[in-house]
């Protein structure tokens, strides 16, 4: 079984940086949903399954690349 740290070493940054690139910022017009739904969240308006689905879908990128930097970051000590 490989661990967690594995995994995400194992993952081209080129991958995940397309990722949020693409599902992370789309759409980009009028304004990406990852933004939208971060409003929604902040203001409270946040309660349809949908649209919790929808921030998790949008932000699975950006929680993937923030993983990825801590773990980095805890194996170069």
């Amino acid at each position: 079984m490989h661990s967690l740290a594995t995994i995400l070493d194992q993952l081209p940054w080129s991958l995940i940086l397309i990722a949020c690139l693409t599902l992370g910022l789309a759409p980009f017009v009028p304004e990406p949903h990852l933004w939208e739904k971060l409003k929604m969240l902040a203001s409270g308006t946040l309660v349809k399954p949908i649209d919790i689905f929808d921030l998790v879908m949008h932000a699975a990128p950006f929680l993937l690349a923030g993983l990825k930097l801590a773990v980095a970051a805890l194996t170069a000590r």
